[in-house]
């Protein structure tokens, strides 16, 4: 039995989809269903799965930024781009032979991409063909889920005092059950907002995702160095401790 991976932030979509799966292939076993890009990617490198559904527009990570980082660590995996209507995007997969299916979703387009997937896995093909060129055709094109300005500022608390936090002044966010930590060079305050809110509305370009529970602000790196396991390791500018970047996340990182 073939395993996949959903990832649709929105969850009606994302039950929708699973219903209509389970009808189009019904042998096919969704090992997780995610809400963000980041939860995806994790999932893609642990199951393995012979196809993943990658919502474009997620929070923090996007479709093409985890089906970049996956086509790494697991080239074996086909990918299935799930978008609203653009025009240029659905060009730019025609002319690549990538598959996608386009909101909302027909019982007879997913049953055609299934076939092809099917065909794909079972000639053994390679997950990443043609993805590289797909993402150098949509690479300057934003596929943040955010729709309004980024933010500039949050409100913070410690203890009883709330202070103001300048985004330029963090250097990263962390997860602190519900609600997320802000660290800077000061220290850390708690924001009562959850870290995927958060990544709603914050610079998509600034700020990246480098693991389910770390976002940091790139200007606040002072160097990446790599283990011998390939997991990474953020040194900062103005903080003492360093930050782990998973294995998969360090092709955030390749450019730098």
């Amino acid at each position: 039995m073939a395993k996949g991976v959903i990832a649709e932030d929105e969850a009606l979509l994302r039950q929708s989809l699973l219903a209509a799966l389970d009808k189009a292939w019904p042998q096919l076993d969704i090992v997780a269903e995610c809400e963000d890009g980041a939860s995806a990617l994790e999932a893609i490198v642990e199951h393995r799965p012979e196809v993943a559904f990658l919502d474009i527009r997620m929070p923090g990570l996007t479709g093409l930024e985890v089906a970049t980082a996956a086509a790494e660590a697991c080239p074996v995996t086909q990918v299935v781009f799930v978008t609203a209507y653009d025009q240029y995007a659905i060009d730019a997969f025609e002319r690549g032979a990538i598959d996608y299916l386009l909101k909302p979703i027909t019982d007879d387009r997913l049953a055609a991409t299934v076939q092809r997937v099917q065909a794909r896995i079972a000639a053994g093909q390679d997950g990443a063909a043609g993805l590289a060129e797909l993402v150098r055709q949509l690479g300057t094109k934003s596929w943040s889920s955010r729709r309004d300005p980024p933010l500039s500022w949050v409100t913070a608390s410690t203890g009883r005092e709330t202070r103001l936090v300048l985004l330029d002044d963090v250097a990263y966010f962390r997860a602190d059950n519900k609600y997320t930590t802000v660290v800077t060079a000061e220290g850390e305050a708690l924001l009562r907002t959850p870290i995927r809110e958060l990544l709603e509305v914050l610079d998509p370009s600034v700020f990246k995702q480098i693991h389910r529970g770390t976002v940091v602000n790139m200007k606040a790196i002072a160097a990446v160095t790599r283990d011998d396991t390939g997991k990474g390791i953020v040194r900062l500018r103005d903080r003492p401790e360093t930050l782990s970047v998973s294995q998969p996340f360090m092709t955030l990182f390749r450019n730098m």
